[in-house]
């Protein structure tokens, strides 16, 4: 198998439950015994959806077409995964409580957010290492503070309080399982003009937790976005299982189409997330899109890149090194201006 078909096979495994003409496929290709395991193996684990492969196979009934011994790990993976999302669960919790006695208001993203809200059918189905989640500038401080008075450390840098990036450096915990990040804003400037903790506020659910999580329509724009702009998937042209998976399970819930349409300025930024993710799963019904030339070019792009490793290698190096360039000039420019940057400048200049 291909890069490219074994892709597309797992992806195809990821909605045999919700898509029946996938699932045909996938049965007849299982029965063909075509199917090469190590290279699906290889690449769920590079995706992080090994768990939810073996979750959706489980359920489908379909277990029985694959070696015994794959079998016993998948299963073995999937319960150490589940255990550990367990814990993550009650961190998040407990770090919810301990905020709010101080009348600060977490609000929990992406994966964390995801599987308090019961997103998945099986917990076990995501993997993730940190926990996000966003609060107000105001209390940003504060927060940093009270975590670091509960045992959560960071390697401490110059630039710390400067407010680079998204979140705080990570803070991690020796008796805690996951690391957090404490974020003050959740995707890249200008994009956050959309998405900040004021326009995030106004939008919010509840979990039966009492925990305070994004609206399913913010939850698939951050989705997105974090793919397409934080991760610069746009420019790459690269593919993400766990976030298509992701925003295949939230377009369940919502309308996908109608969830973009609001933010015209990166309108095709986001359409093009949705028609690669409706390309990659073979044309589910639930992902709505707008079917037009730049969403159809970005397309043949990504299925250009897909069967061309070496274009896909280019094209990713081109840009690192643009955006790479970019943020460099850009802390140049800040070290004029903070003392800070400046200090943390000539240390990296002494290191080399």
């Amino acid at each position: 198998m291909t890069y490219k078909e074994t892709l597309f096979f797992v992806a195809k495994c990821l909605t045999i439950n919700h898509e029946e003409h996938n699932r045909h496929i996938v049965e007849e290709m299982l029965q063909s015994n075509i199917v090469d395991w190590d290279e699906v193996v290889k690449l769920s684990t590079a995706h992080y959806v090994y768990p939810a492969l073996y979750c959706n196979l489980k359920k489908a009934s379909l277990l029985s077409y694959l070696p015994e011994e794959l079998v016993v790990h998948m299963e073995h993976i999937t319960s150490l995964n589940r255990e550990r999302n367990l814990q993550i669960i009650e961190q998040a919790k407990e770090l919810n409580e301990q905020l709010l006695e101080y009348k600060i208001t977490p609000i929990f993203l992406k994966g964390t957010a995801h599987l308090l809200d019961n997103l998945y059918e099986d917990i076990a189905e995501r993997m993730l290492g940190d926990i996000d989640f966003i609060i107000s500038d105001e209390t940003y401080n504060q927060t940093v503070m009270i975590l670091s008075k509960n045992q959560y450390n960071n390697k401490n840098s110059l630039l710390d309080d400067l407010r680079l990036g998204k979140h705080h450096p990570r803070m991690t915990h020796k008796n805690k399982i996951a690391a957090v990040e404490v974020h003050f804003r959740i995707v890249k400037t200008p994009y956050d003009h959309y998405l900040n903790y004021n326009t995030l506020k106004k939008n919010l659910q509840k979990t039966k937790d009492q925990v305070l999580i994004l609206s399913d329509i913010n939850q698939i724009l951050h989705t997105i976005f974090n793919k397409q702009t934080n991760d610069l998937g746009y420019w790459m042209k690269t593919i993400s299982l766990r976030n298509y998976y992701d925003l295949f399970l939230l377009s369940k819930k919502t309308n996908t189409l109608k969830a973009i349409q609001s933010i015209e300025k990166y309108f095709n930024i986001l359409n093009s997330f949705l028609a690669s993710c409706n390309f990659v799963f073979n044309n589910i019904s639930s992902i709505h899109f707008k079917d037009d030339k730049k969403a159809r070019t970005y397309v043949s792009k990504v299925n250009e890149f897909l069967v061309s490793p070496k274009k896909m290698k280019f094209n990713k190096a081109k840009w690192n090194f643009y955006f790479t360039t970019k943020l460099r000039f850009n802390k140049l420019k800040l070290a004029f201006v903070n003392i800070n940057a400046r200090k943390h400048l000539y240390n990296l200049l002494l290191r080399r």
